[in-house]
C-alpha cells in the first residue's frame, strides 16, 4: 500500500486576479503587528528596510482600505500598525489556512486511493504575475465609448481618478461599466513626476497630486514614492539629475504624469 504523500501548500490571499498577497507579505504583516516599526519587522521576516516599505505601500494600494498605517522614521524606525482591514486579513489568513491544512490531509488520503482517476478534476488557480510596480485597485466611473478607443475613468482616492484608454473590445471583453472594479497597472518608468507649483498646461491627462513620501538614489535614477492619501501611493523611477533639479525631498507637493495609453487595465 502506497504511504500518504505528504502535500504542502503555499496560500496567496488574492482579491480578483491581479491582486496577490502570498505568505511573505503575510508574514511582514505579523511582523509589523507584533514590532510596531517597518525597521523591526523587516529584520524579523529578513527583508531590506526599502523591500518592506514597498510591500507596504503595494498591500495599502490592492485594497480598498489601507491595511498598515506607517510613518516613516528611516532605518530605525517609526510608528507602524495595522488598521482594523489588516487585522482582519489576517485574521482571515488564519482561517483559510487551517481550512486548507484539513482538505490537504484529505486530498494526501484520497491520492494514496489506486481507484482515484487520472483526470480527476481539480481546479487549480493561475495566478497572474505582473512586472508593473503600480497597481491600484479602483471601480469605474464611467465610460466614453469611440468607433476603435474607449476612455476609462476610474476613481482612485477621494477626488483623483485615473483615464485610461483601451479599444472597444478591450471595453467589452473585459465588462468595464459603471461600477465594476478594476485594476489600473502602471510602470513606475511610465511615471512622470514634476513640482506642484508652476506646473502649466500639459497633453498629459492624468495628474496624481501628492506628497513626496521617499526618495532613493543610484548612481543614474532615483526611486521616488508619492502619497496620494487615502493610504494610496504612486512610485515612478526618474533620472537622478531630474530629482535634483526639482528638488525633491521628502514632504515636497509633487504631480505624477501618467499618459492615459500607459495604463493597462485588468478585471478578475
Amino acid at each position: 500500500m502506497m504511504s500518504v504523500p505528504e502535500l504542502e501548500a503555499a496560500l496567496t490571499v488574492q482579491r480578483d486576479s491581479t491582486t496577490r498577497m502570498g505568505t511573505d507579505r503575510l508574514r511582514l504583516l505579523e511582523a509589523i503587528r507584533d514590532h510596531g516599526s517597518i525597521a523591526a519587522a523587516a529584520r524579523s521576516v529578513g527583508l531590506s528596510y526599502k523591500a518592506a516599505w514597498e510591500a507596504v505601500n503595494a498591500m495599502n494600494n490592492l485594497f480598498s482600505q489601507p491595511l498598515v498605517l506607517a510613518s516613516p522614521g528611516g532605518r530605525h524606525g517609526g510608528g507602524t500598525s495595522l488598521t482594523p482591514a489588516g487585522e482582519r486579513v489576517l485574521s482571515a489568513f488564519g482561517d483559510v489556512q487551517a481550512e486548507l491544512d484539513k482538505f490537504l490531509g484529505q486530498l494526501a488520503r484520497r491520492l494514496e486511493d489506486p481507484l482515484l482517476p487520472s483526470s480527476s478534476p481539480f481546479l487549480w488557480s493561475l495566478m497572474m504575475k505582473t512586472s508593473a510596480r503600480n497597481v491600484f485597485r479602483c471601480t469605474v466611473s464611467h465610460v466614453i465609448e469611440g468607433p476603435v478607443n474607449a476612455e476609462v475613468v476610474l476613481d482612485l482616492t477621494r477626488g483623483q481618478s485615473l483615464t485610461a484608454v483601451v479599444t472597444e473590445y478591450s471595453v467589452r471583453d473585459l465588462d468595464l461599466a459603471p461600477g465594476r472594479e478594476a485594476y489600473a497597472l502602471i510602470k513606475s518608468t511610465f511615471v512622470i513626476i514634476a513640482r506642484e507649483e508652476g506646473l502649466g498646461r500639459t497633453s498629459v491627462r492624468n495628474r496624481l497630486h501628492g506628497v513626496v513620501l521617499s526618495r532613493i538614489d543610484g548612481s543614474i535614477s532615483s526611486d521616488i514614492v508619492l502619497d496620494l492619501g487615502d493610504g494610496k501611493t504612486v512610485a515612478a523611477v526618474i533620472t537622478r539629475e531630474s530629482a535634483e533639479a526639482l528638488d525633491l525631498q521628502p514632504g515636497t507637493r509633487a504631480c505624477a504624469l501618467i499618459k492615459a495609453s500607459h495604463i493597462i487595465l485588468a478585471v478578475d
